[in-house]
């Protein structure tokens, strides 16, 4: 592929170019900045956010407590923001990462309304080739993805949606303007996270509510607590050492009753009911230290069905909103208030279709089998083509003219989740191989850039034009990978973590399931003493 360059394409340089104005990009950008170099963030959406401005369905909130999912890079910042939720909801997420930006004047270089399109690498000059749906040319040394891992909705492909004369929605995609279900019959399809937050709220507007629901899911309570002043200024006064904490804990994660004595005497159904009522992640201190053992894992499992049939009324309807396909702990919990106590509701009914399957969208309804339900709006939640879908909605040409989306047919493969083989000063942010939504984003990024700008930093110092991992290198981390997730129960075997959602993509490993801390470890080590034995550097002849 050649992009020659012509009158018609006048070409800005920049030191790097990153995609996405995310929690990862912003960060990315703030620390190029900050050591001089000249850079330029390319965000397709007409505001920064990232999945917090395309994800703003009813309900939408962060399952991490507020205080630890934020930046800890200032700590002007970090003591000046007030979040009013232990769990702040999607607009509080905003508002915060737009003070960010305002804060630090980084708007200068943010370009919102664009899609990078085409990346291609020139090994002559050791440079990215960047453009975009404006028909921009860019010129950058090194190329930046922050494009986040839950940006791309899945395509549900189903029949006949096209022809549906009522409203369609996406929680991926959710309108700005104020949606009113009220004197609405609604369909939601799918009971992921997305669709486990938006039910309730919407079954409160809806004069009726269809969920129709493929896999049931585990969905912990949620905590909704507000902050109060004692709360804040105990983290405000110990942010240090509790951001060093989360970097050496599993789930990237401070949990206030991580060292709560107590539970130590309790049975293990007394430990699940201390753990609902706490909510949220904080639900894992009541089994701390057991949750990789099997066994535990049946006794979660089988308190989740007992507390599910204890809250729903209708024992039929428990029972298929009890997981059947998988133990608790083999995948990311789904964390929502009041979800199982929706389905007390007369406006609301469950349509199971683990057995069945949905026949096709009417003009005025859903057919499935031989029912067919007259809804007014539908509402997609229906999840993400995750981690490697915005990468590879990119057409990226790297060494010897590759393309990504050829070389990750069979699999994606990275070291660390950071760099590519062939494709030299191509950075991923929390990319495939990486524990990517496995533990709190927050810190994982904010390491991710460290080690980035580490690497850019030493290319520089040493005069070195580029920087890529050897193949062998590579294939030692991607079986690392492998090799921790059959050690980790049940999963190799769950969807959850690798690609099979997506029919093309074939299932493999793609999260590192051994913990922020352990990886975080890794990262260091490939690089310690600034030894980059495992990466292939060229020298500038100049």
């Amino acid at each position: 592929m050649n992009l020659e360059e012509d009158m018609n394409h006048p070409t800005e340089t920049f030191d790097a170019v990153i995609i996405g104005g995310g929690f990862a990009g912003i960060y990315m950008l703030y620390e190029l900045r900050k050591r001089g170099y000249e850079a330029k963030v390319f965000e397709a959406a007409d505001e920064i956010g990232g999945t917090w401005q395309w994800n703003r369905y009813p309900g939408a909130r962060c399952d991490v407590e507020s205080m630890q999912y934020s930046y800890s890079f200032s700590d002007e910042l970090q003591q000046e923001w007030h979040w009013t939720e232990r769990c702040a909801p999607q607009s509080e997420i905003l508002r915060y990462l737009n003070h960010v930006v305002n804060k630090f004047d980084l708007y200068k270089d943010i370009q919102l309304e664009t899609r990078v399109t085409n990346l291609v690498y020139n090994e002559d000059l050791s440079q990215w080739t960047i453009e975009t749906n404006h028909n921009e040319r860019i010129i950058a040394k090194f190329c930046i993805m922050a494009t986040g891992c839950l940006s791309i909705p899945k395509d549900p492909r189903i029949k006949g949606l096209e022809q549906f004369e009522g409203n369609v929605y996406s929680t991926g995609k959710w309108p700005k303007t104020t949606v009113d279900f009220s004197e609405r019959r609604v369909a939601v399809i799918g009971t992921g996270s997305s669709g486990a937050q938006c039910i309730p709220m919407v079954a409160k507007q809806a004069s009726h509510l269809y969920v129709i629901q493929r896999t049931p899911n585990y969905v912990i309570s949620a905590t909704t607590k507000s902050i109060d002043n004692e709360y804040e200024k105990d983290w405000k006064s110990n942010y240090n050492q509790r951001r060093r904490y989360i970097l050496e804990s599993q789930g990237g994660m401070f949990l206030d009753d991580d060292n709560d004595s107590s539970i130590m005497n309790m049975t293990d159904k007394e430990r699940f009911e201390a753990g609902w009522k706490k909510g949220g992640f904080s639900f894992y201190t009541a089994f701390k230290g057991r949750l990789n053992d099997k066994d535990i894992s049946h006794v979660i499992s089988d308190c989740f069905h007992d507390k599910i049939c204890e809250i729903v009324k209708d024992q039929d309807v428990a029972q298929a909103l009890a997981p059947y396909d998988h133990l608790f702990g083999s995948k990311r919990p789904c964390v929502s208030a009041q979800y199982y106590e929706t389905f007390n509701r007369d406006n609301v009914t469950l349509v199971d279709i683990r057995s069945r399957t949905i026949d096709q969208i009417t003009p005025t309804g859903i057919q499935i089998d031989d029912e067919h339900i007259e809804v007014d709006d539908i509402i997609l939640a229906t999840g993400f083509d995750a981690i490697t879908g915005a990468i590879l909605n990119i057409d990226i040409h790297g060494r010897d003219d590759k393309v990504l989306r050829d070389k990750w047919i069979v699999r994606p493969r990275t070291l660390l989740g950071m760099m590519i083989a062939g494709f030299p000063n191509l950075f991923t942010i929390t990319g495939p191989g990486s524990p990517i939504d496995l533990s709190n984003m927050i810190p994982h990024i904010e390491e991710n850039v460290k080690w980035i700008m580490k690497s850019i930093d030493y290319l520089k110092m040493n005069h070195l034009d580029s920087i890529e991992p050897t193949i062998d290198a590579q294939n030692f981390w991607m079986d690392h990978v492998d090799m921790v997730a059959r050690l980790t129960t049940g999963i190799t075997d769950n969807p959850r973590y690798n690609r099979s959602s997506i029919p093309e993509k074939p299932g493999v490993a793609i999260r590192y399931t051994g913990g922020l801390q352990n990886y975080l470890k890794m990262c260091e080590q490939v690089t310690l003493n600034d030894g980059y034995e495992k990466f292939f550097l060229l020298k500038s002849s100049s």
